[in-house]
C-alpha cells in the first residue's frame, strides 16, 4: 500500500533534464504534492508566487538561462531561504562549489546516483526539521504577542484600580506611559550617557504605571477634594510617593529591573531638577533618569487634563507653562525632547486607548523579534518565558485580589499570593481537576460547569462571571468568579487556559455600601 499523501508538504523540483524530474517525481509523489520547473527563471517565478507552500526545494546547479546558484542569489535576497529548504542534486562535489551552496544557505546536498531510499530519507528529514521549526517559531511569535497583550490587561487592571480610588487617573495612568516611551525614544536618540535601549525603555515605561499606587493608602475626602489643600492635606497628600516606594520594597523579585524603576518612579515622580521637589529634595542627575521622565510625563498630563479643581489646559498651553518654568524645573535635554516630540505627543494622547493598548502590543512584538532574531529558536523561548513569569509575578504579588491563571496544557493552576492564604493551597497545582485539594475546595460539579462556560467561549467574548460557594478561609462561603478565556490568534483559534478573580459576594456589598 503507497504511503498516505501529505497534503500540507510540497515540493518544488528545479532541474532542466525531464528524466531527472521524472525519477524524483516518481520516488516523492506518494507522499508529497509536487511542483516542477524546467530552469532557474521558473523556479524563482514559482517561489514569488508560492514560497509560503513550498516545503522543500530541490535544485539543480547545471540549468540554462538561471543556474542553481542564480535561483540561491534570489532565494537571499527576497528571503525565502529562511523557510524553504534546499537541498542541491548534482553530480559535481567539489569543495569549492559545496562551499559556496552552504555559503548561499543550502541545507543539504544530494550526488546524482544517491539510491531511492536515500533520497526519500533525505527529503523527509529535511521536511520534518524545518516543520518544526517553524512550529517553534509560530510558538515563539504567539507567546511574545499574547505576553504583551497580557502586559496591557495587567496595566489596564491597574488603571482601573487607581481609578476607583481617584476620580482623575484612570487615562492618567495610560497617559503617563505612551509619554514616557515617547520621551524616552527621543532621548535615547540624543544621548547614550543612560544606556537605553528598546527593553529598557519598555521596562521603564511599565514601570511608569506605578507612580501613582500610593495614592490608594491617601483619604479620599483628600484626595478628590475639589478646591485648594490646606498644608496639612497637601502634606499628607505628598506622603504617597513614600507610600508607594515602601510598597515596591515590600514585593518579591527586588533584584528584577521592573521592581527596581517602579521604586525609583514611585519614590522620586515629583522631586524637581533645581531640588525643590519631594520627598528627597534631590537636585540634578542625582534623580534617576525614570524619575525625571515620569515627572515631566506626569506634569503635562495634568495640565492637559481635566481635574477636580480645574479645566483642561490646550496642549500649546501646557507646553508654554512646563519651558516658562511655571511647573518646576526639568532637565534641559527632556525639555529639548519634549518640544522636539511635541507633535507625536500630541497626536497619540488624541488617540482611543484601547487603540492605542493594542498598537502598543503589535510595536512590542515586532520589536521582541527583531531583538531575538540573533537568538536559536530554543533560546528565544526561554527568555520569553522568564520575562513572562518575572511580570506576571510582580503583578500578581502587589495586588490585593485573589487572582488565578489556568493553563490547559499542560493543566496547571496558579495562584496569586493573596489567594493561596486564602484558599491555603499552594501556589501551583498540577492537573487541578484531579487534584484532592481542590476536591475539598469545590464541588466538582461545579467546577465541571464553569470549565465548560469557558471552553463555550469565543476570542471575541472571552469573558465569564460566574457565582458558586468555595472553601474559603476555612468556611464555605459564596464567591464571585470574573474569568477571561485565553484564546491563540491562530485559524482556527485554540482555547489555552484562563486568568480571572475570585472576589467573595460579601466583599461586595460592602464595596456598593
Amino acid at each position: 500500500m503507497a504511503p498516505k499523501k501529505e497534503q500540507h508538504y510540497t515540493i518544488l523540483i528545479a532541474d532542466d533534464t525531464q528524466f531527472n524530474r521524472d525519477f524524483l517525481r516518481a520516488i516523492l509523489e506518494d507522499t508529497y504534492e509536487i511542483i516542477e520547473a524546467v530552469d532557474g527563471i521558473q523556479a524563482v517565478t514559482i517561489l514569488q508566487q508560492k514560497d509560503q507552500e513550498i516545503s522543500l526545494l530541490l535544485l539543480d546547479l547545471n540549468m540554462p538561462n538561471m543556474d542553481g546558484f542564480g535561483v540561491l542569489d534570489a532565494m537571499n535576497k527576497y528571503g525565502w531561504i529562511d523557510s524553504v529548504p534546499v537541498i542541491m542534486i548534482t553530480a559535481e562535489e567539489g569543495p569549492g562549489l559545496l562551499k559556496r551552496a552552504y555559503d548561499l544557505g543550502v541545507t543539504d546536498y544530494l550526488k546524482r546516483d544517491t539510491d531511492v531510499e536515500t533520497v526519500r530519507r533525505r527529503a523527509s528529514n529535511t521536511i520534518m526539521l524545518y516543520a518544526k521549526q517553524r512550529r517553534l517559531q509560530s510558538m515563539v511569535n504567539e507567546q511574545i504577542y499574547q505576553k504583551e497583550k497580557v502586559n496591557n490587561l495587567m496595566i489596564s487592571i491597574l488603571s482601573h484600580i487607581v481609578e476607583f480610588r481617584n476620580e482623575e487617573s484612570g487615562l492618567h495612568v495610560l497617559h503617563i506611559q505612551t509619554m514616557t516611551e515617547i520621551l524616552l525614544k527621543s532621548l535615547m536618540r540624543k544621548t547614550n550617557k543612560y544606556k537605553l535601549d528598546r527593553e529598557t525603555i519598555n521596562l521603564i515605561s511599565n514601570a511608569s504605571t506605578l507612580h501613582d499606587v500610593g495614592k490608594i493608602c491617601i483619604p479620599s475626602e483628600i484626595l478628590n477634594k475639589p478646591g485648594k489643600f490646606t498644608d496639612e492635606e497637601f502634606a499628607i497628600m505628598k506622603q504617597h510617593s513614600q507610600m508607594g516606594a515602601d510598597m515596591m520594597k515590600g514585593v518579591p523579585f527586588q533584584d528584577e529591573p521592573l521592581v527596581k524603576y517602579a521604586y525609583e518612579i514611585c519614590r522620586w515622580h515629583h522631586e524637581r531638577y533645581d531640588g525643590r521637589g519631594y520627598p528627597d529634595r534631590l537636585v540634578g542627575e542625582d534623580i534617576p533618569i525614570s524619575a525625571q521622565v515620569v515627572s515631566l510625563a506626569d506634569v503635562y498630563d495634568a495640565l492637559t487634563s481635566v481635574r477636580v479643581y480645574k479645566p483642561a489646559h490646550s496642549h500649546e498651553k501646557a507646553l508654554s507653562m512646563i519651558l516658562n518654568g511655571e511647573c518646576g524645573s526639568f532637565q534641559p535635554l527632556l525639555l529639548e525632547c519634549l518640544v522636539e516630540s511635541s507633535d507625536i505627543i500630541q497626536r497619540e494622547m488624541a488617540v482611543d486607548t484601547i487603540t492605542r493598548g493594542d498598537q502598543r502590543v503589535m510595536e512590542n512584538t515586532a520589536a521582541e523579534l527583531v531583538q531575538y532574531e540573533d537568538l536559536s529558536v530554543t533560546d528565544r523561548t526561554l527568555r520569553i518565558l522568564e520575562q513572562e513569569r518575572t511580570i506576571h509575578h510582580f503583578f500578581t504579588s502587589i495586588s490585593p485580589h485573589m487572582l488565578f491563571e489556568y493553563t490547559s496544557n499542560p493543566s496547571m493552576l496558579t495562584l496569586s499570593p493573596v489567594a493561596v492564604k486564602r484558599l491555603d493551597l499552594e501556589d501551583t497545582i498540577v492537573d487541578p481537576y484531579h487534584s484532592p485539594q481542590i476536591q475539598d475546595l469545590v464541588n466538582l460539579d461545579t467546577l465541571a460547569e464553569l470549565a465548560q462556560k469557558l471552553q463555550d467561549t469565543t476570542p471575541d467574548q472571552p469573558v465569564v462571571e460566574f457565582d458558586c460557594h468555595v472553601r474559603l478561609d476555612g468556611q464555605i462561603k459564596p464567591v464571585h468568579l470574573i474569568c477571561r478565556a485565553l484564546w491563540t490568534s491562530e485559524e482556527p483559534p485554540e482555547y489555552t487556559g484562563a486568568i480571572g478573580k475570585m472576589v467573595e459576594r460579601e466583599e461586595i456589598k460592602e464595596e456598593a455600601q
